[in-house]
């Protein structure tokens, strides 16, 4: 090996090309293989240099656009028209629900028009010519904030989008009627209300039935400093939607001394004392079953929520939101009935509440 580093007894043709002596010299004479090639020339495209082809190209994307929104509509039409059971033979798809293959056709259809029109739009009409650009710093620097906004002005001007209002139009009805689709699914969530959770089955004139041995109370079965559970005359245990019934049916009774109500409303709606409120939880609807005699306070076992009976069921500790709904009695016959309907749902705060 020489002084300067070159290998002399190696044939300068089997030297590889490119390759540089320890001094910068050029070993083969070849090319840098790191040099900068540079962009190729650019190649304009039909619709570049015709107009009557980027008219072409326009109506193509608008065309996706409009048959996107017919496909939505279409798409609202099926869900509306198709029983939810209905099954048809469709090749090749074999038995399928109708409802259901209608729903993903049409949607299918509206989201890929969405899409190729949008890719169609940048490939034939939006500019494609390359620009190298050098790195710059991450901080946002004037120039920088100055530049970006430059090039978004100058992408804006070559993607025609003010010029071409046909497109921007049809893409905006497009954008636009896509997104029913998921408001008319929101159906599938649930039932409409009904408000079935607003009332219970307390009427006037029904009677207060003891809930352990199914006989009508009278004020005498209720003891002072006694909590007693009631249902509506009528419910009995082998109804079969009875626990859906008793969820929002259950009462308790207990007798306060009068001078002991501090709510005038609750002393209105009393009978000698005695007391009726629903035995539902307004925090998650659990079944209230603790009694304090001195405080006059029950307590839901599930989260510790305490209401005061003898002020108008108010909360004075933990979760819940309500007072407990406190059901009117009066007394006919010798017996305990309701004088009114509940005048506030029971159980936890719901949506439709209010």
């Amino acid at each position: 090996m020489s002084e300067t580093g070159r290998h002399d007894d190696v044939p300068e043709e089997n030297l590889p090309a490119g390759r540089h002596d320890a001094h910068g010299g050029d070993l083969a004479k070849g090319d840098n293989p790191f040099a900068d090639p540079g962009l190729p020339p650019h190649e304009h495209r039909v619709q570049d240099i015709d107009e009557k082809a980027a008219r072409r190209s326009e109506r193509m994307v608008a065309l996706l656009f409009v048959v996107s929104m017919l496909a939505t509509v279409a798409f609202i039409a099926s869900y509306v028209a198709f029983p939810v059971g209905k099954i048809v033979y469709i090749w090749p798809f074999g038995h399928v629900s109708m409802l259901n293959f209608s729903l993903g056709l049409t949607l299918g259809i509206a989201l890929f028009c969405i899409g190729a029109g949008a890719v169609h739009w940048a490939r034939t009409l939006m500019s494609d010519e390359e620009v190298a650009d050098d790195r710059h710093p991450i901080e946002a620097e004037p120039e920088v904030k100055a530049k970006v906004l430059a090039d978004f002005k100058q992408g804006a001007k070559e993607s025609a989008f003010g010029r071409r209002k046909l497109i921007r139009n049809t893409m905006f009805g497009a954008l636009a009627l896509v997104p029913l689709s998921g408001v008319v699914l929101l159906r599938d969530l649930g039932p409409l209300p009904e408000k079935k959770l607003r009332t219970t089955d307390w009427k006037k004139g029904k009677r207060l039935v003891n809930q352990s041995t199914n006989l009508p109370l009278r004020p005498e079965d209720i003891a002072i400093g006694s909590l007693t559970f009631a249902k509506p005359e009528g419910l009995e245990e082998d109804d079969e939607n009875f626990a859906n019934k008793i969820a929002k049916d259950a009462l308790m009774l207990v007798r306060i001394e009068p001078k002991d109500i501090k709510d005038k409303r609750e002393l209105d709606w009393s009978h000698e004392g005695i007391v009726a409120f629903s035995k539902i939880c307004t925090h998650v609807g659990c079944p209230i079953s603790l009694y304090e005699q001195q405080t006059h306070h029950v307590l839901c076992p599930c989260h510790q929520s305490t209401f005061d009976l003898s002020d108008g069921g108010r909360v004075i500790f933990g979760p819940a939101g309500h007072p407990l709904p406190q059901l009117q009695i009066q007394v006919k016959d010798g017996y305990l009935e309701a004088a009114n309907v509940f005048t506030e749902p029971v159980g936890p705060s719901f949506w439709e509440r209010g």
